[in-house]
Protein backbone atom coordinates (compact mmCIF):
# COMPACT_ATOMS: atom_id res chain seq x y z
CA UNK A 1 0.00 0.00 0.00
CA UNK A 2 1.67 3.01 -1.25
CA UNK A 3 1.86 6.94 0.69
CA UNK A 4 -0.01 9.21 -1.84
CA UNK A 5 0.06 12.91 -1.82
CA UNK A 6 -2.86 15.50 -2.34
CA UNK A 7 -2.32 15.05 -5.98
CA UNK A 8 -2.53 11.52 -6.28
CA UNK A 9 -5.82 11.58 -3.95
CA UNK A 10 -8.87 9.39 -6.08
CA UNK A 11 -11.19 11.62 -7.95
CA UNK A 12 -14.18 9.93 -6.09
CA UNK A 13 -12.38 11.98 -2.73
CA UNK A 14 -10.78 14.82 -3.78
CA UNK A 15 -14.08 16.69 -2.98
CA UNK A 16 -14.31 15.27 0.60
CA UNK A 17 -11.23 16.39 1.27
CA UNK A 18 -11.86 19.80 0.06
CA UNK A 19 -15.26 20.08 1.99
CA UNK A 20 -12.65 19.27 5.12
CA UNK A 21 -10.03 21.61 4.08
CA UNK A 22 -13.00 24.11 3.97
CA UNK A 23 -14.00 23.07 7.56
CA UNK A 24 -10.95 23.26 9.27
CA UNK A 25 -10.80 26.57 7.96
CA UNK A 26 -13.53 28.08 9.13
CA UNK A 27 -12.66 26.29 12.61
CA UNK A 28 -15.40 23.80 12.34
CA UNK A 29 -13.50 21.04 13.60
CA UNK A 30 -15.64 18.60 14.65
CA UNK A 31 -17.30 18.57 11.44
CA UNK A 32 -13.66 18.43 9.75
CA UNK A 33 -12.55 15.79 11.70
CA UNK A 34 -15.38 13.77 10.28
CA UNK A 35 -14.48 14.44 7.26
CA UNK A 36 -11.10 13.87 7.85
CA UNK A 37 -11.56 10.28 8.96
CA UNK A 38 -13.89 9.70 5.84
CA UNK A 39 -11.01 10.84 3.32
CA UNK A 40 -8.47 8.62 5.32
CA UNK A 41 -10.65 5.47 5.37
CA UNK A 42 -10.65 5.15 1.66
CA UNK A 43 -7.55 6.61 1.30
CA UNK A 44 -4.93 4.98 4.48
CA UNK A 45 -1.77 6.42 3.05
CA UNK A 46 -2.35 10.25 2.32
CA UNK A 47 -0.07 11.21 5.33
CA UNK A 48 -0.96 14.76 4.66
CA UNK A 49 -4.75 14.40 5.47
CA UNK A 50 -3.61 12.22 8.57
CA UNK A 51 -1.23 15.08 9.90
CA UNK A 52 -4.10 17.50 9.20
CA UNK A 53 -6.69 15.24 11.33
CA UNK A 54 -4.05 15.34 14.00
CA UNK A 55 -3.80 19.00 14.55
CA UNK A 56 -7.67 18.92 14.50
CA UNK A 57 -7.67 16.91 17.28
CA UNK A 58 -4.83 18.41 19.36
CA UNK A 59 -7.20 21.42 19.02
CA UNK A 60 -10.54 19.71 20.28
CA UNK A 61 -9.25 17.57 22.67
CA UNK A 62 -6.68 20.26 24.08
CA UNK A 63 -6.00 19.18 27.86
CA UNK A 64 -8.98 17.49 28.88
CA UNK A 65 -8.61 13.95 30.65
CA UNK A 66 -11.22 11.55 30.13
CA UNK A 67 -11.66 8.22 32.51
CA UNK A 68 -11.02 4.87 31.09
CA UNK A 69 -12.65 2.03 31.19
CA UNK A 70 -12.62 -1.40 30.27
CA UNK A 71 -9.29 -2.41 27.81
CA UNK A 72 -8.06 1.15 28.73
CA UNK A 73 -10.98 2.98 26.99
CA UNK A 74 -12.37 6.32 26.59
CA UNK A 75 -15.73 5.35 27.16
CA UNK A 76 -16.87 3.02 24.56
CA UNK A 77 -16.11 1.75 21.72
CA UNK A 78 -13.92 -1.41 21.27
CA UNK A 79 -11.01 -0.66 22.67
CA UNK A 80 -7.17 -0.88 22.24
CA UNK A 81 -6.90 -4.56 22.97
CA UNK A 82 -9.47 -5.87 21.07
CA UNK A 83 -8.17 -4.28 18.36
CA UNK A 84 -4.92 -5.50 18.88
CA UNK A 85 -6.54 -8.38 17.74
CA UNK A 86 -8.76 -7.44 14.99
CA UNK A 87 -5.18 -5.73 13.28
CA UNK A 88 -4.07 -9.39 12.94
CA UNK A 89 -6.71 -10.17 10.61
CA UNK A 90 -7.30 -7.30 8.90
CA UNK A 91 -4.61 -4.50 9.58
CA UNK A 92 -6.19 -2.05 6.98
CA UNK A 93 -9.73 -2.41 8.02
CA UNK A 94 -8.31 -1.62 11.95
CA UNK A 95 -6.82 1.53 11.21
CA UNK A 96 -10.38 3.70 11.22
CA UNK A 97 -11.12 1.83 14.06
CA UNK A 98 -8.04 3.02 16.04
CA UNK A 99 -8.64 7.04 14.52
CA UNK A 100 -11.83 6.72 16.29
CA UNK A 101 -9.68 5.96 19.78
CA UNK A 102 -7.17 8.92 18.80
CA UNK A 103 -10.13 10.99 18.34
CA UNK A 104 -10.18 10.77 21.91
CA UNK A 105 -7.14 10.98 23.08
CA UNK A 106 -4.60 11.89 20.32
CA UNK A 107 -1.37 11.23 22.54
CA UNK A 108 -2.88 7.88 23.17
CA UNK A 109 0.65 5.42 23.44
CA UNK A 110 -1.31 1.97 22.80
CA UNK A 111 -3.15 3.36 19.87
CA UNK A 112 -0.39 4.90 18.04
CA UNK A 113 1.72 1.87 19.24
CA UNK A 114 -0.84 0.00 17.47
CA UNK A 115 -0.69 2.41 14.10
CA UNK A 116 2.65 2.42 13.99
CA UNK A 117 3.23 -1.73 13.98
CA UNK A 118 0.13 -1.84 11.30
CA UNK A 119 1.97 0.89 9.15
CA UNK A 120 4.59 -1.04 9.33
CA UNK A 121 2.92 -4.07 8.17
CA UNK A 122 1.63 -2.09 5.11
CA UNK A 123 4.74 -0.53 3.96
CA UNK A 124 3.22 3.08 4.84
CA UNK A 125 6.81 4.06 6.74
CA UNK A 126 5.91 7.82 6.79
CA UNK A 127 2.83 7.56 8.70
CA UNK A 128 4.65 4.38 11.09
CA UNK A 129 6.67 7.16 11.78
CA UNK A 130 4.23 10.10 12.10
CA UNK A 131 2.52 7.82 14.40
CA UNK A 132 5.42 7.71 17.32
CA UNK A 133 6.91 11.10 16.66
CA UNK A 134 3.04 12.16 18.07
CA UNK A 135 4.18 9.89 21.16
CA UNK A 136 7.61 11.28 21.22
CA UNK A 137 5.46 15.24 21.64
CA UNK A 138 3.04 14.28 23.68
CA UNK A 139 4.68 11.75 25.95
CA UNK A 140 8.35 12.14 25.39
CA UNK A 141 9.03 10.14 28.92
CA UNK A 142 7.84 6.94 27.13
CA UNK A 143 11.40 5.31 26.77
CA UNK A 144 9.95 2.13 25.27
CA UNK A 145 8.57 3.78 22.79
CA UNK A 146 10.94 6.05 21.63
CA UNK A 147 13.33 3.50 21.72
CA UNK A 148 11.16 1.46 19.10
CA UNK A 149 10.96 5.36 16.94
CA UNK A 150 15.32 5.20 17.06
CA UNK A 151 15.54 1.75 16.21
CA UNK A 152 12.88 2.51 13.18
CA UNK A 153 14.93 5.56 12.30
CA UNK A 154 18.26 2.89 12.28
CA UNK A 155 16.63 0.59 9.78
CA UNK A 156 15.85 3.20 7.69
CA UNK A 157 19.09 4.51 7.34
CA UNK A 158 18.46 7.77 9.21
CA UNK A 159 20.75 7.86 12.12
CA UNK A 160 20.96 11.41 12.51
CA UNK A 161 16.99 11.62 13.18
CA UNK A 162 17.64 8.62 15.28
CA UNK A 163 20.25 10.38 17.52
CA UNK A 164 18.22 13.27 18.03
CA UNK A 165 15.03 10.70 19.00
CA UNK A 166 17.96 8.79 21.51
CA UNK A 167 18.85 12.50 23.08
CA UNK A 168 15.11 13.22 23.88
CA UNK A 169 15.18 9.72 25.66
CA UNK A 170 18.54 11.33 27.93
CA UNK A 171 16.66 13.95 28.69
CA UNK A 172 14.05 12.33 30.71
CA UNK A 173 15.98 9.29 31.54
CA UNK A 174 19.61 10.34 32.37
CA UNK A 175 21.01 7.14 33.02
CA UNK A 176 19.61 5.20 30.12
CA UNK A 177 22.58 3.18 29.23
CA UNK A 178 21.13 1.68 25.73
CA UNK A 179 20.20 5.05 24.56
CA UNK A 180 23.34 6.94 25.46
CA UNK A 181 25.13 4.11 23.92
CA UNK A 182 22.34 4.65 20.73
CA UNK A 183 23.15 8.24 20.43
CA UNK A 184 26.77 7.71 20.64
CA UNK A 185 26.45 4.75 17.67
CA UNK A 186 24.20 6.74 15.60
CA UNK A 187 26.37 10.18 15.55
CA UNK A 188 28.94 8.34 14.38
CA UNK A 189 27.00 6.47 11.51
CA UNK A 190 25.26 9.72 10.49
CA UNK A 191 28.65 10.84 10.32
CA UNK A 192 29.87 8.62 8.24
CA UNK A 193 26.68 8.26 5.73
CA UNK A 194 27.56 12.34 5.45
CA UNK A 195 30.79 11.24 4.34
CA UNK A 196 29.86 8.60 2.22
CA UNK A 197 31.99 6.23 3.92
CA UNK A 198 29.34 3.55 3.13
CA UNK A 199 29.58 3.85 -0.79
CA UNK A 200 33.49 4.25 -0.36
CA UNK A 201 34.23 0.34 -2.26
CA UNK A 202 37.96 0.91 -1.12
CA UNK A 203 37.11 2.09 2.57
CA UNK A 204 40.63 1.09 3.62
CA UNK A 205 42.29 3.79 1.95
CA UNK A 206 40.95 6.37 4.13
CA UNK A 207 42.76 5.11 7.15
CA UNK A 208 46.24 5.30 8.02
CA UNK A 209 46.79 1.60 7.89
CA UNK A 210 44.06 -1.36 7.50
CA UNK A 211 44.89 -2.86 11.39
CA UNK A 212 43.71 1.01 12.56
CA UNK A 213 40.27 -0.17 9.60
CA UNK A 214 40.09 -3.68 11.80
CA UNK A 215 39.80 -2.36 15.00
CA UNK A 216 37.22 0.71 13.98
CA UNK A 217 35.02 -1.98 12.64
CA UNK A 218 35.69 -4.15 15.16
CA UNK A 219 34.98 -1.43 18.12
CA UNK A 220 31.69 -0.89 15.80
CA UNK A 221 30.20 -4.35 16.20
CA UNK A 222 27.36 -4.97 18.76
CA UNK A 223 26.77 -8.53 20.32
CA UNK A 224 30.16 -9.06 20.98
CA UNK A 225 30.85 -12.12 23.19
CA UNK A 226 32.48 -11.61 26.41
CA UNK A 227 35.42 -12.90 25.45
CA UNK A 228 35.72 -10.56 22.80
CA UNK A 229 35.15 -7.62 25.53
CA UNK A 230 38.20 -8.73 27.43
CA UNK A 231 40.17 -8.55 24.33
CA UNK A 232 39.19 -5.37 23.54
CA UNK A 233 39.46 -4.60 26.56
CA UNK A 234 43.32 -5.89 26.94
CA UNK A 235 44.33 -3.45 24.14
CA UNK A 236 42.45 -0.72 25.41
CA UNK A 237 44.31 -0.85 28.12
CA UNK A 238 47.68 -1.00 26.45
CA UNK A 239 46.79 1.97 25.16
CA UNK A 240 45.31 3.63 28.01
CA UNK A 241 48.77 3.14 29.79
CA UNK A 242 50.75 4.82 27.11
CA UNK A 243 48.73 7.59 27.66
CA UNK A 244 46.45 7.81 30.53
CA UNK A 245 45.54 11.61 30.07
CA UNK A 246 43.73 10.46 26.24
CA UNK A 247 39.95 11.14 27.02
CA UNK A 248 38.80 9.24 23.69
CA UNK A 249 41.24 6.15 25.02
CA UNK A 250 39.59 6.65 28.91
CA UNK A 251 36.13 6.79 27.40
CA UNK A 252 36.49 3.64 25.27
CA UNK A 253 37.85 2.00 28.51
CA UNK A 254 35.16 3.39 30.33
CA UNK A 255 32.41 2.31 27.82
CA UNK A 256 34.29 -1.63 27.50
CA UNK A 257 33.76 -1.86 31.78
CA UNK A 258 30.20 -0.82 31.26
CA UNK A 259 29.52 -3.54 28.64
CA UNK A 260 31.32 -5.94 31.14
CA UNK A 261 29.34 -4.78 33.70
CA UNK A 262 32.34 -4.47 36.04
CA UNK A 263 30.80 -1.10 37.58
CA UNK A 264 33.33 -0.48 39.76
CA UNK A 265 36.02 0.38 37.06
CA UNK A 266 33.43 1.66 34.82
CA UNK A 267 32.15 4.44 37.32
CA UNK A 268 36.39 4.86 37.85
CA UNK A 269 36.92 5.41 34.09
CA UNK A 270 33.93 7.34 33.62
CA UNK A 271 34.33 9.81 36.15
CA UNK A 272 38.17 10.22 35.21
CA UNK A 273 36.78 10.92 31.95
CA UNK A 274 34.89 13.40 33.17
CA UNK A 275 37.50 14.95 34.59
CA UNK A 276 39.25 15.33 31.74
CA UNK A 277 36.72 16.24 29.45
CA UNK A 278 36.40 19.87 32.27
CA UNK A 279 33.26 19.28 33.21
CA UNK A 280 30.82 16.84 30.39
CA UNK A 281 27.46 16.83 31.93
CA UNK A 282 26.49 13.37 29.80
CA UNK A 283 30.34 11.51 31.34
CA UNK A 284 29.16 13.21 34.89
CA UNK A 285 25.58 11.78 34.64
CA UNK A 286 27.20 8.09 33.07
CA UNK A 287 29.66 7.97 36.45
CA UNK A 288 27.11 8.69 38.78
CA UNK A 289 24.77 5.75 37.01
CA UNK A 290 28.16 3.38 36.91
CA UNK A 291 28.29 4.20 40.95
CA UNK A 292 24.63 3.38 41.44
CA UNK A 293 25.24 0.38 39.59
CA UNK A 294 28.25 -0.59 41.78
CA UNK A 295 26.32 -0.18 44.88
CA UNK A 296 23.37 -2.32 43.58
CA UNK A 297 25.78 -4.92 43.24
CA UNK A 298 27.02 -4.93 46.44
CA UNK A 299 24.31 -4.90 47.82
CA UNK A 300 22.44 -7.61 46.28
CA UNK A 301 25.68 -9.56 47.00
CA UNK A 302 25.29 -8.76 50.60
CA UNK A 303 21.67 -9.86 50.76
CA UNK A 304 22.68 -13.13 48.91
CA UNK A 305 25.61 -13.54 51.87
CA UNK A 306 22.91 -12.97 54.25
CA UNK A 307 20.25 -14.94 52.63
CA UNK A 308 22.77 -17.99 52.54
CA UNK A 309 23.63 -17.66 55.90
CA UNK A 310 20.59 -16.44 57.87
CA UNK A 311 21.65 -16.88 61.47
CA UNK A 312 24.88 -14.43 60.50
CA UNK A 313 24.33 -11.43 62.82
CA UNK A 314 27.45 -9.49 61.98
CA UNK A 315 26.60 -9.98 58.39
CA UNK A 316 22.92 -8.70 59.33
CA UNK A 317 24.02 -5.73 60.82
CA UNK A 318 26.57 -4.92 58.10
CA UNK A 319 23.51 -5.23 55.90
CA UNK A 320 21.34 -3.01 57.68
CA UNK A 321 24.16 -0.69 58.37
CA UNK A 322 25.04 -0.40 54.33
CA UNK A 323 21.38 -0.19 53.41
CA UNK A 324 21.51 2.99 55.67
CA UNK A 325 24.32 3.92 54.41
CA UNK A 326 23.25 4.02 51.26
CA UNK A 327 20.00 5.62 52.00
CA UNK A 328 21.60 8.63 52.98
CA UNK A 329 24.38 8.83 50.37
CA UNK A 330 21.19 9.18 47.84
CA UNK A 331 19.64 12.13 49.71
CA UNK A 332 22.93 13.88 50.05
CA UNK A 333 23.51 13.70 46.22
CA UNK A 334 19.96 14.56 45.21
CA UNK A 335 20.01 17.61 47.44
CA UNK A 336 23.42 18.32 46.00
CA UNK A 337 21.62 18.22 42.35
CA UNK A 338 19.13 20.10 43.75
CA UNK A 339 21.10 22.98 44.94
CA UNK A 340 22.88 23.31 41.82
CA UNK A 341 19.66 23.60 39.73
CA UNK A 342 16.46 24.12 42.07
CA UNK A 343 14.31 25.06 39.41
CA UNK A 344 14.36 21.15 37.97
CA UNK A 345 11.20 19.26 38.34
CA UNK A 346 13.12 15.79 37.70
CA UNK A 347 15.51 16.73 40.09
CA UNK A 348 12.62 17.83 42.90
CA UNK A 349 11.51 14.28 42.21
CA UNK A 350 14.53 12.59 42.80
CA UNK A 351 15.30 14.63 45.73
CA UNK A 352 11.50 13.96 47.08
CA UNK A 353 11.74 10.32 46.23
CA UNK A 354 15.12 10.03 48.53
CA UNK A 355 13.43 11.46 51.13
CA UNK A 356 10.68 9.40 51.02
CA UNK A 357 12.60 6.25 51.19
CA UNK A 358 14.82 7.53 53.57
CA UNK A 359 12.11 7.85 56.33
CA UNK A 360 12.04 11.64 56.49
CA UNK A 361 8.18 11.94 54.72
CA UNK A 362 7.37 15.42 55.91
CA UNK A 363 10.84 16.76 54.28
CA UNK A 364 10.13 14.56 50.65
CA UNK A 365 6.60 16.15 50.44
CA UNK A 366 7.64 20.21 49.44
CA UNK A 367 9.92 18.55 46.65
CA UNK A 368 7.16 16.44 45.54
CA UNK A 369 4.95 19.09 45.16
CA UNK A 370 7.10 21.27 43.10
CA UNK A 371 8.22 18.12 40.83
CA UNK A 372 4.19 17.76 40.06
CA UNK A 373 4.90 20.87 37.78
CA UNK A 374 6.59 18.40 35.05
CA UNK A 375 3.82 16.87 33.06
CA UNK A 376 5.87 14.26 31.92
CA UNK A 377 6.61 12.70 35.67
CA UNK A 378 3.52 13.97 37.18
CA UNK A 379 1.82 10.19 37.85
CA UNK A 380 4.83 9.10 39.59
CA UNK A 381 5.19 11.86 41.33
CA UNK A 382 1.36 11.92 42.83
CA UNK A 383 2.27 8.26 43.18
CA UNK A 384 4.95 8.91 46.00
CA UNK A 385 3.13 11.70 47.28
CA UNK A 386 0.38 9.55 48.09
CA UNK A 387 2.38 7.14 50.04
CA UNK A 388 4.34 10.15 51.71
CA UNK A 389 0.82 11.07 52.56
CA UNK A 390 -0.43 8.13 53.64
CA UNK A 391 3.09 6.86 55.61
CA UNK A 392 2.50 10.12 57.62
CA UNK A 393 -1.45 8.99 58.54
CA UNK A 394 -2.96 11.46 56.31
CA UNK A 395 -5.53 9.05 54.16
CA UNK A 396 -7.70 11.65 52.77
CA UNK A 397 -4.54 13.65 51.27
CA UNK A 398 -3.45 10.32 49.83
CA UNK A 399 -6.84 9.53 48.24
CA UNK A 400 -7.20 12.77 46.80
CA UNK A 401 -3.36 12.27 45.08
CA UNK A 402 -4.13 8.87 43.92
CA UNK A 403 -7.31 10.37 42.17
CA UNK A 404 -5.58 13.17 40.34
CA UNK A 405 -2.79 11.09 38.82
CA UNK A 406 -5.78 8.76 37.61
CA UNK A 407 -7.72 11.50 35.95
CA UNK A 408 -4.18 12.10 33.92
CA UNK A 409 -4.57 8.16 32.78
CA UNK A 410 -6.41 6.82 29.96
CA UNK A 411 -4.84 3.57 29.04
CA UNK A 412 -4.91 0.58 31.64
CA UNK A 413 -1.36 0.18 31.03
CA UNK A 414 0.69 -0.85 34.34
CA UNK A 415 1.23 2.88 36.07
CA UNK A 416 -2.28 2.91 36.11
CA UNK A 417 -3.24 -0.29 37.78
CA UNK A 418 -0.62 0.55 40.13
CA UNK A 419 -1.64 3.50 41.06
CA UNK A 420 -5.30 1.90 41.50
CA UNK A 421 -4.41 -0.67 43.51
CA UNK A 422 -2.60 1.82 45.86
CA UNK A 423 -5.51 3.64 45.97
CA UNK A 424 -7.80 0.44 46.96
CA UNK A 425 -5.12 -0.52 49.74
CA UNK A 426 -5.34 3.10 51.20
CA UNK A 427 -9.52 3.09 50.87
CA UNK A 428 -9.27 -0.70 52.86
CA UNK A 429 -7.03 0.82 55.74
CA UNK A 430 -9.75 3.15 56.35
CA UNK A 431 -12.14 0.51 56.28
CA UNK A 432 -14.18 1.85 52.95
CA UNK A 433 -14.32 -1.41 51.48
CA UNK A 434 -16.74 -0.31 48.31
CA UNK A 435 -13.93 1.93 47.38
CA UNK A 436 -11.16 -0.27 47.49
CA UNK A 437 -13.29 -3.17 45.87
CA UNK A 438 -14.18 -0.45 43.01
CA UNK A 439 -10.30 0.06 42.62
CA UNK A 440 -9.70 -4.03 43.13
CA UNK A 441 -12.16 -4.51 40.08
CA UNK A 442 -11.22 -2.37 37.38
CA UNK A 443 -7.84 -4.02 37.80
CA UNK A 444 -9.37 -7.78 37.67
CA UNK A 445 -11.19 -6.72 34.79
CA UNK A 446 -7.98 -6.63 32.61
CA UNK A 447 -5.69 -8.36 34.74
CA UNK A 448 -6.15 -11.57 36.67
CA UNK A 449 -2.98 -12.29 38.00
CA UNK A 450 -1.83 -8.91 39.35
CA UNK A 451 -1.09 -9.43 42.65
CA UNK A 452 -3.92 -10.13 44.60
CA UNK A 453 -6.65 -8.33 43.33
CA UNK A 454 -7.89 -11.83 42.42
CA UNK A 455 -8.45 -13.24 45.83
CA UNK A 456 -9.58 -9.64 47.05
CA UNK A 457 -12.45 -9.32 44.36
CA UNK A 458 -13.31 -12.96 44.70
CA UNK A 459 -13.67 -13.32 48.22
CA UNK A 460 -15.59 -9.86 48.67
CA UNK A 461 -18.98 -12.25 46.64
CA UNK A 462 -18.42 -15.12 49.63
Amino acid sequence: MPEITEKELPPSIKPLWLKALSAVQTSNLTYGISLLQAVLKESPGFLEGRKMLRKCEFQVAGNTKKKAGLFGMSGGGMGIMKLQGQAKKDPAGTIPLIEKELEKDPYNDQANDLLFDICLKLELYETAAFALETVRKGNPENAKLLHKLAEFYLSRELPLVASEVYNDIIKHHPTDGTAIKGSKDASARASMQKQKWDENADMRSLMKNSSEFEELEKASRTGLTREQLEERRDKIIEKYNLDPNHLATVKDLAGIYEQLEDWHNAHTFFSWAHSLSNGDVALATKASAMKDKSVETDMRQLEAAVAADPDNEELKATLEARKAERLAEQVQETQRRVDQNPTDPQLRFELGTALFKAGDYSASIPHLQQATRNPHIRTKVLLTLARAFRAKGMFDLAIKQLADALADLISMDNTKKEVLYEKGLIHAEVNDKPAALDCFKQIYEVDYGYRDVAERVESSYS
